[in-house]
């Protein structure tokens, strides 16, 4: 689902019903005893039963259609790094471009989510050292006074 969702996003899954899905949703399923999350391109009503169309966004085909059954819920929010907000049911043209690139070319995405991977480490870096910093001989804390232990 690059760009649009990222290893190390968390995803807020809602359990919705099969009118509640519209196209342009980002909805979670099972098939095979895997979890897949795309994007809804449509549904399909036949004579029996309702199906739903979904394709990665970065994905050149679509999906074998969804059933009732294997319909999880939908993607109501995503929260990266220190931020959160609810997906797009429209997929932005610079988004669509570069997960068009993304998915068919396979040194770029590797060097995508190397980069990404990068920023995640230094983000977690970073939160390791404010963490630190706080917790540190009580500084911050209200009502904790600092040790010291004397260095021989």
């Amino acid at each position: 689902m690059l760009p649009s969702l990222w290893p190390g996003d968390l995803l807020m899954i809602q359990s919705a019903a099969y009118h509640e899905v519209v196209p342009g949703d980002i909805v979670l399923f099972v098939r095979e005893d895997r979890f897949f999350v795309h994007r809804l391109i449509e549904a399909r009503r036949d004579a029996e039963r309702l199906t739903w169309i979904t394709r990665g966004d970065g994905m050149p085909n679509n999906d074998p259609p969804v059933a009732a059954s294997e319909l999880l819920g939908r993607v109501t929010a995503v929260s990266r790094g220190n931020r959160s907000f609810v997906p797009s049911r429209e997929v932005p043209s610079l988004n669509s471009a570069l997960a068009w690139t993304l998915g068919r070319w396979d040194r770029l995405r590797n060097l995508a989510l190397r980069i990404h991977a990068i920023r995640l480490q230094e983000d977690l870096t970073g939160a390791k050292r404010f963490i630190r910093s706080v917790f540190s001989a009580g500084h911050g804390l209200p009502g904790v006074s600092p040790t010291r232990t004397p260095h021989p």
